[in-house]
């Protein structure tokens, strides 16, 4: 551990997602622009094994490759950045091996189910979208921290202006994500986005539609099936194909993108451009499944006053947790209604009143950081 007087010494602890990564990386920026304070990288990978597959929760290693990662050992730091439950139990691990004076600061909600875990975090920095159990330790904000750097955008422009900008506008993108519960994707949804994509075609314009890695085999044909030629599309499942997806975000007009998808939510609201959000059907038994979310959106909220019946949900919803009667969750229609009340989306249909592309960009997390900097300063007070 460093010594008071010293600068402290802080780590991110990351894996390879790109995105939960960034959002890591936001922060780190931040303390070391406004705060001075330098950290240094610690590279996780993963066995095989659970690249994908989940480790249990808890302070372990058991689950990286300690040959082709970063070194984890001693002098410990002061503070931890990381995110996800794979980086997050390496940073619990190391914790247990500074005695507990490593601070661990979570960007994302924790897993597991265990309220002794999520204490072991000295600060959880969540979104909307998430609900995590309101204990003092957990921090929410509305967008993730997630946004498209001017150099990646940049480098999109230049790769695919030529392509793109050959095509019919409106350039409409749609971005789909994947089923997540309680929605899923069937031929309601295939319907409704055919009709929409028809729609930008009778008007000159041109669709493109763009899948991930977790768009269900197939959807991508079901949904342009039978529509005229003009439709664009990338498939994740075509290994050879370019993906155009920064070129996109940096020369498309309009965006229409399922509402499943968090990250791509974000990353077009942030840049100004003109959203839809596209609903999803519920599955089965989904709409109950809904109300169990609804609740905990409920009850999970963050402290809104000091008054007593506000004291007396915060101790019942943390008591339901300890109790296994409510787990933390993620609620999206909630983070939907926060991009369409802040004037950042519509529903898919809802056309907006001004030009496509007419809004300003979003500003760049800045007020949110400045949040998330005010309660790291503390856990370095004592150190």
């Amino acid at each position: 551990m460093s010594q008071p007087d010293a600068m402290p010494r802080i780590w991110r602890v990351l894996g390879d997602k790109r995105g939960d990564n960034a959002q890591v990386e936001i922060v780190a920026e931040a303390l070391a622009r406004e705060r001075g304070w330098v950290s240094e990288l610690r590279h996780l990978e993963m066995l095989p094994k659970f690249v994908v597959g989940k480790p249990r929760v808890g302070p372990t290693l058991y689950h990286i490759d300690q040959s082709l990662s970063d070194p984890i050992e001693p002098p410990w730091p002061d503070v931890i950045l990381t995110r996800g439950r794979r980086s997050a139990n390496v940073a619990l691990w190391i914790k247990k091996q500074s005695g507990g004076r490593t601070r661990i600061v979570l960007v994302g909600k924790p897993a597991g189910w265990f309220s002794h875990q999520m204490a072991q975090f000295d600060l959880i920095v969540t979104s909307a979208e998430t609900l995590p159990a309101p204990f003092e330790n957990v921090m929410q904000i509305d967008l993730p921290l997630m946004k498209i750097s001017p150099e990646r955008l940049e480098a999109g422009r230049k790769a695919w202006q030529e392509r793109l900008g050959a095509l019919p506008r409106p350039l409409v993108v749609f971005l789909i994500g994947g089923p997540t519960s309680p929605f899923i994707y069937n031929a309601e949804m295939e319907a409704r986005l055919r009709a929409r994509m028809a729609q930008v075609l009778s008007e000159g314009g041109t669709p493109y539609i763009v899948g991930s890695r977790r768009t269900p085999t197939g959807f991508l044909d079901r949904v342009t099936a039978g529509l005229p030629q003009g439709v664009q599309r990338f498939d994740w499942t075509q290994p050879d194909s370019e993906n155009p997806y920064t070129g996109l975000l940096a020369l498309a007009d309009r965006f229409l993108v399922t509402g499943d998808s968090i990250s791509m939510l974000v990353e077009v609201a942030r840049l100004g451009k003109a959203l839809e959000i596209v609903p999803l059907p519920f599955g089965p038994l989904g709409k109950l499944d809904d109300a169990r979310r609804r609740a905990a959106a409920w009850m999970f909220q963050a402290r809104r006053n000091a008054g007593p019946a506000e004291r007396l949900r915060l101790a019942l919803a943390r008591g339901l947790y300890h109790l296994r009667m409510l787990q933390q969750t993620r609620h999206f229609p909630r983070f939907h209604q926060i991009l369409i009340d802040r004037g950042l989306a519509t529903w898919m249909g809802e056309r907006q009143d001004a030009r496509m592309g007419d809004r300003p960009a979003l500003s760049a997390t800045d007020a949110d950081v400045a949040r998330i900097l005010a309660r790291i300063d503390p856990l370095l007070s004592g150190r």
